[in-house]
């Protein structure tokens, strides 16, 4: 049986109905997964594929969709069943046709995404390890933030910069500044429910013009990071920030921390990808201890 006959048959179990479909068509997009339509003219299915050892981030992505799914405030593509087969594995998921933001789109997407930051655990982090990108994120649950942030992102940023040949100045200040997070993360944030990969390529609309999530890395955190990463590459608009700030206004000193939080994303692209954000995260880290 090929990959594509075992995923059809899988489907048709998981659905509960009969799956015959053509030859899957391949979409554009994806950076580091195989994307993939199936359809037999009635039903779409999304499909996205990689080597099989990378299971388990397939698994973490569906329980994160099913986890945003529960919280009933953002749209998000149903999650049907993960495998594996021929030395690849695979994520399936609702095939969702995308349109543009209906009238008062964005501001539905503010107010929601703040009332999924409603959603509240004990703890900080969650119960399974995920990935960022193509990086593992560490999860391991905290009860203080600080020491969450200090251990499992920033830290492990720093350690997987080291590892990947980026010593010297940003090692010395790195640890610098990780010495200084009582006097920038001076808030008292609860361990919200977040997205966790939240910039503009994974927020759209369907074609009503709702709202909808997708390629999660969740975990529960200060809701701020979340907003930060919306900040980072851009592409969301004034409205969604002024409705979330309706729903739940932000904290006294955001501005500063979203430097921080972003810190974490540009150093995860420093060890994905080189270039100049090591330059940029350095100039980051310097604009924080500034503050300090």
């Amino acid at each position: 049986m090929s990959l594509w006959q075992q995923i059809a048959a899988e489907i048709a179990d998981a659905s509960g109905k009969d799956f015959t479909p053509s030859a899957p068509t391949g979409l554009s997009g994806g950076c580091i997964n195989g994307a993939f339509r199936l359809s037999d003219g009635h039903h779409s299915w999304f499909i996205k594929t990689n080597r099989a050892t990378l299971l388990p981030m397939f698994e973490a992505e569906a329980a994160a969709l099913d986890a945003l799914a529960a919280t009933a405030t953002l749209r998000v593509p149903q999650a049907l069943c993960t495998g594996t087969g021929d030395g690849m594995s695979y994520i399936v998921m609702e095939h969702i046709e995308l349109g543009r933001a209906g009238a008062g789109g964005w501001e539905d997407a503010g107010s929601r995404l703040a009332t999924l930051h409603r959603h509240t655990e004990k703890h900080f982090g969650w119960s399974r390890d995920n990935t960022i990108g193509a990086t593992p994120q560490i999860n391991r649950q905290e009860t203080q933030w600080i020491e969450f942030w200090r251990r499992h992102r920033l830290g492990y940023q720093l350690q997987l910069a080291a590892e990947n040949g980026y010593g010297g100045r940003l090692q010395q200040r790195g640890e610098q500044l990780m010495t200084r997070f009582p006097a920038l993360i001076d808030h008292n944030p609860v361990p919200s429910l977040l997205h966790g990969d939240l910039w503009s390529g994974n927020l759209a609309f369907d074609t009503q013009g709702a709202p909808l999530i997708y390629d999660p890395a969740s975990y529960y955190g200060d809701r701020e990071a979340e907003l930060a990463m919306t900040e980072l590459f851009g592409g969301f608009s004034k409205e969604f920030y002024t409705a979330y700030g309706e729903t739940w206004p932000l904290d006294d000193g955001y501005r500063i921390r979203k430097t921080l939080y972003n810190l974490y994303h540009v150093l995860n692209h420093l060890n994905l990808f080189g270039g100049g954000y090591g330059a940029q995260a350095e100039r980051m880290i310097d604009q924080l201890l500034s503050h300090c």
